[in-house]
C-alpha cells in the first residue's frame, strides 16, 4: 500500500514538471518562432559579448535561430502529448544543464542586459531567467528520471504524425514571418502605437542615475576617472563607460531621434508632430539591406513627392555606404541618422518601411510586401492604406492556434476513436483467449 502511494505522488509529480517544462518550452519557442530577426540579434550580441563574432556567418546564426526556436517548440509540443518521450526528456534535459550555468554567468557578468528568453514578450532580467532555470532544472532532472511515469495521450502508432506535423509547422511559421513580419509584435513600435506618447516620462517619475566614468592615458598608465575628479589636459582620453547607477523609470522609447546626413539637424520631433503621412524606410545597416524590392521603394517615393508625402530614409551606416547604395539603386530620397538598435527593433526587415502620421504608427512592411502602384492609386486620405491598419493580437493568436491544434484535434480523435478501440480490442481478445487456455488447462489437469 506503502509503495503504491508512493508511486502515485511520484506520477504526479512527474506530470506536473512535464506540464511544467512543456509549457514554458511552448511559450518560449513560439515567441521566438514568430520574430526570428530578434532571436537572431539576440544570438548575435551573445556572440560580440564573448568575442565570437567572427565565429560565424550571419547566415548561420540565423539558422541557428530559427532551429532553436523550433527546437525548444517541439519538445514542448511532445512534453504537453507525451510522445517521444525518451528524445524529449533527454533534450530538455540537455537544455537546461547548457543554460543554467550559462545564465548564472550571465547574471554575474552581465554583458548582456537580458537573456532573450521570451523574446520581446516578456523581460526577464539575468538574475531571473537564472531562478527560472534553477526551477526547469529541477523539472527537467524529474522528467527525465521518470519519463516513463509521463502519461501519453497519443497511441506509438500515431505519435509520427502529430511530431512530423509540430516540425513543419514551427519551421513554416518561422519562414513566413522572416519574410514578411512577425505576426505578433511585442515592442514599442507596434502597429498602433504612438512614438511621441512612447518616449514621454510620466510627472514626478523618478528618471535612473547615470554615471560615467572615463578611462584616460598617461605615460602608459590607464586610470579611470568621473567627473568629479576629471584630471588635467596631460592625460589622454582612451574611452567612456556609462552605467547606470540607481535604476528609476525607463520610458519604452528612449533612444529613438532622427538626424539629417545632410545638415545634421533633429528632425525628430517635425516629424513627430507633423499630421501629414511620412514614409519611414528603415534599413539599419544599408550595406546589408536587400536591393531586390528597389523599384518599388523608388516608386513609392515617387508617388510621396506627387502628393506631397515625407519620405526619408532612417539608417545607421557612413556617408561612403549610402553613397554606394545610391549608385547602385538611384535612390533620391533622403538619408537620416538614426542608432543601429532602434532601427532593428523599429521593424524585422532591412529594409522595412513605415507609415506614420501625427507620431503614430499606421502601417509597416517588410520589403517582401511593400504596396504597389495598384495600390497606391489616389492620396492616402481616400485609400484604405492611409487609415491604421486593424491588429488584434488576440485574433491573431486565435487563429494561429487553430491552424495548429485543430488538425492536431481530428488526429487525436482519430486515434481515439480507432486506433485505441482495435488495441482495446485487441486486448480483449487476448485475454479472453488466455482465459480460455487457463480453463482448458484446469479441466485437463482434473
Amino acid at each position: 500500500m506503502e509503495n503504491k502511494k508512493k508511486h502515485i505522488v511520484t506520477k504526479v509529480w512527474a506530470n506536473a514538471c512535464r506540464f511544467l517544462l512543456a509549457g514554458l518550452f511552448i511559450f518560449s519557442g513560439f515567441v521566438k518562432a514568430v520574430d526570428p530577426l530578434g532571436f537572431f540579434y539576440k544570438l548575435q550580441d551573445y556572440l560580440t559579448a564573448f568575442g565570437l563574432s567572427d565565429l560565424l556567418p550571419a547566415f548561420m546564426v540565423l539558422f541557428l535561430a530559427i532551429l532553436l526556436s523550433a527546437l525548444e517548440f517541439c519538445i514542448g509540443i511532445f512534453l504537453l502529448f507525451g510522445i517521444r518521450k525518451t528524445i524529449a526528456a533527454y533534450l530538455a534535459l540537455i537544455l537546461m544543464i547548457f543554460m543554467t550555468p550559462l545564465t548564472f554567468y550571465l547574471a554575474i557578468a552581465n554583458p548582456v542586459p537580458d537573456c532573450g528568453c521570451f523574446g520581446d514578450a516578456w523581460v526577464l532580467t539575468n538574475w531571473q531567467t537564472f531562478g527560472k532555470n534553477v526551477v526547469l532544472l529541477v523539472a527537467a532532472v524529474s522528467v527525465f528520471r521518470w519519463r516513463k511515469l509521463v502519461i501519453r495521450f497519443v497511441t506509438e502508432q500515431m505519435e509520427w504524425l502529430v511530431s512530423t506535423y509540430t516540425v513543419l509547422f514551427v519551421f513554416v511559421l518561422s519562414f513566413y514571418c522572416l519574410r514578411n513580419l512577425p505576426i505578433l509584435d511585442f515592442r514599442p513600435y507596434k502597429i498602433g502605437a504612438n512614438i511621441k506618447a512612447g518616449m514621454e516620462v510620466p510627472e514626478g517619475a523618478k528618471l535612473s542615475v547615470i554615471e560615467t566614468r572615463f578611462v584616460l592615458e598617461k605615460d602608459g598608465k590607464r586610470q579611470e576617472f568621473t567627473l568629479d575628479n576629471y584630471p588635467d589636459s596631460t592625460w589622454t582620453f582612451v574611452e567612456a563607460r556609462s552605467f547606470v547607477k540607481e535604476k528609476g523609470y525607463e520610458p519604452p522609447i528612449h533612444d529613438f531621434s532622427i538626424v539629417s546626413k545632410d545638415t545634421g539637424e533633429d528632425l525628430t520631433d517635425s516629424i513627430l508632430s507633423d499630421n501629414g503621412y511620412t514614409f519611414l524606410l528603415i534599413a539599419h545597416r544599408i550595406e546589408e539591406a536587400s536591393d531586390s524590392n528597389i523599384d518599388l521603394i523608388n516608386e513609392i517615393y515617387d508617388y510621396c513627392m506627387e502628393y506631397g508625402y515625407g519620405f526619408l530614409c532612417l539608417t545607421s551606416s557612413s556617408d561612403e555606404e549610402i553613397s554606394s547604395w545610391q549608385d547602385r539603386t538611384g535612390a533620391e530620397y533622403p538619408f537620416c541618422e538614426t542608432d543601429d538598435i532602434t532601427l532593428k527593433t523599429i521593424v524585422r526587415s532591412n529594409p522595412g518601411l513605415l507609415l506614420i502620421r501625427g507620431g503614430t504608427v499606421l502601417n509597416k512592411w517588410s520589403h517582401n510586401c511593400l504596396p504597389d502602384e495598384y495600390v497606391l492609386t489616389d492620396s492616402l486620405d481616400k485609400l484604405p492604406l492611409g487609415r491604421r491598419k486593424q491588429v488584434d493580437d488576440l485574433h491573431t493568436v486565435g487563429r494561429v492556434l487553430l491552424w495548429f491544434f485543430v488538425p492536431l484535434f481530428f488526429v487525436v480523435l482519430l486515434d481515439v476513436l480507432f486506433v485505441k478501440r482495435r488495441e482495446r480490442k485487441k486486448l480483449l481478445k487476448r485475454q479472453a483467449s488466455e482465459e480460455g487456455k487457463t480453463l482448458e488447462e484446469n479441466v485437463g489437469s482434473e
